[in-house]
């Protein structure tokens, strides 16, 4: 098989799976701005169904990005020094660690929410604060973070670095701040990427440990489809695609001068 022929079809193949994935996003966000989606477009355009969406469940969008801002914050400050702590430990201890972490993906979310009602459902104050879905977050995408972050400090030999600035009577503190957070910081990147779309998409746990009053993006979502109109529904869904499209591209956006720096040293 020839190479033009065979770039062709991968092509294709490519097209293909591009138009699977997104002809049904690109129908639902027509929806939302349709009159009447059963009679179609010849009904009309309209922004009445966004602004319903709006009136409807504006909290629930400022709610999503508290907390998918805070679960970064909190699985930066811990999966960091995690990643360092188990680079730094003996590897078969490291190794079953590390495993561990995974548990709560391995593990479906509503049994993680299950877990966290019967063992702090109880503390007052806390069943009804958002603070309990962010616990919730947390504990599923702490491994997102402290997997790329422990990657990226093996591939670049950190522990060699940290010695070198102990060497030169750098305490353990110092070298934290100076040597290994620096230089892990490709991997935070992507580590924060995977943690932010996660924390706004999540639906299993969050589903599990909200109530009335702390509703997220995805639960406040799967609420419209299920008790409103589709196009109310649609119109959730564009709103859903404007808050996390921006985001995405910020980080990628922050990520892209780091690469540039890479390749320029190499």
């Amino acid at each position: 098989m020839n190479r033009p022929l065979l770039f062709s079809l991968q092509l294709g193949l490519t097209l293909l799976v591009c138009l699977f994935l997104l002809v049904p996003i690109g129908m639902s966000v027509l929806a939302g701005f349709t009159e009447n989606y059963f009679v179609g477009l010849k009904s009309g355009l309209t922004l009445r169904w966004i602004d319903e969406v709006w009136a409807l469940y504006a909290p629930t969008f400022w709610l999503s990005l508290g907390i998918a801002l805070a679960c970064l914050v909190c699985t930066v400050v811990i999966g960091v020094p995690a990643a360092w702590a188990l680079l730094k430990s003996p590897s078969r201890l490291a190794g079953w660690i590390e495993e561990c972490l995974m548990l709560p993906v391995a593990i479906p979310g509503l049994a993680t929410a299950l877990g966290l009602l019967l063992v702090y459902g109880g503390v007052q104050g806390l069943r009804s604060s958002w603070v309990f879905i962010l616990i919730g977050h947390v504990l599923f995408t702490l491994p997102f973070m402290v997997r790329p972050v422990l990657a990226v400090m093996k591939a670049i030999d950190v522990r060699s670095m940290e010695e070198a600035a102990a060497s030169l009577g750098a305490g353990t503190l110092k070298r934290f701040l100076t040597v290994v957070v620096p230089n892990c910081l490709s991997g935070v990147l992507a580590g924060a990427f995977m943690v932010i779309t996660l924390s706004i998409g999540e639906f299993n746990i969050t589903w599990m440990l909200h109530t009335p009053l702390t509703k997220t993006l995805p639960v406040g979502l799967a609420d419209s489809y299920a008790s409103m109109r589709l196009e109310i529904g649609s119109a959730y869904t564009t709103l859903f695609l404007v808050m996390i499209i921006p985001l995405l591209l910020a980080m990628h956006l922050i990520s892209r001068p780091r690469r540039r720096n890479k390749e320029s040293t190499s």
